[in-house]
């Protein structure tokens, strides 16, 4: 077996996901990383993105679970893992880390996140 690791940086987001009433209809910008470790034997020797792991249809992924509203960043990952894993049998572990920009604390903050892994 040949492992993979296929890594997708900064993708960024509108979005409306949050708590908070005003989250909810101002939105939010937000940034996402995924991080997909699979087995890559089959399309590293074919030479085919039918045998690939492919970073347009895990972004394509994302960005759609992106635009369904969730209350926690927690919710949010949980679907985009499982859609991936649904997507791509060959996956065999996945991270995925949501950052929310200057969330409404009160304060100066640069962004929160959650990292999930499956």
């Amino acid at each position: 077996m040949m492992k993979g690791i296929l890594e997708i940086e900064g993708m960024e987001f509108f979005a409306y996901h949050g708590c908070f009433e005003a989250e909810q209809v101002v939105g939010n910008k937000f940034t996402v990383y995924a991080c997909l470790h699979y087995d890559c034997s089959l399309s590293a020797k074919s030479d085919s993105i039918d045998d690939a792991l492919s970073y347009q249809t895990a972004y394509e992924i994302i960005a759609g679970e992106m635009t369904k509203r969730s209350h926690l960043l927690e919710h949010l990952g949980r679907r985009i893992l499982d859609a991936l894993y649904e997507a791509f049998p060959q996956l065999e572990y996945a991270k995925i880390k949501i950052s929310k920009m200057n969330p409404p604390l009160g304060g100066q903050i640069k962004c929160t996140s959650v990292t999930l892994e499956k």
